[in-house]
């Protein structure tokens, strides 16, 4: 009887540690990385960083600490409404059809 209690005590434990580390995967960030980004929309990081630069997803430059480029990220309201939503409208194609 000790044996069993044992071994279900060392599962429990192993599901405890899994589902802690599930929780922490899903967890809700503030800002994303175009990286993050771009593995939550199932995207290439290049396509994220495109949409940002071009306006096609209203994101945020933030300083990386190498040059003055910065790095962009997106707010998790915006990756909800990306998700939701879609793209905003390419603003460059609407100038070329006036």
């Amino acid at each position: 009887m000790s044996n069993t209690n044992d071994e279900l005590l060392t599962r429990l434990t192993k599901i405890e540690t899994l589902l802690a580390s599930l929780v922490e995967q899903r967890a809700v960030k503030e800002w994303y990385s175009t990286a993050e980004v771009a593995t939550l929309l199932g995207k290439a990081e290049f396509t994220v960083r495109e949409w940002c630069r071009l306006g096609r997803v209203h994101a945020e430059k933030k300083k990386a600490g190498r040059g003055t480029a910065g790095e962009w990220i997106v707010s998790h309201a915006e990756l909800t409404r990306v998700r939701n939503e879609g793209l905003l409208p390419d603003p460059n194609a609407t100038r070329l059809r006036s």
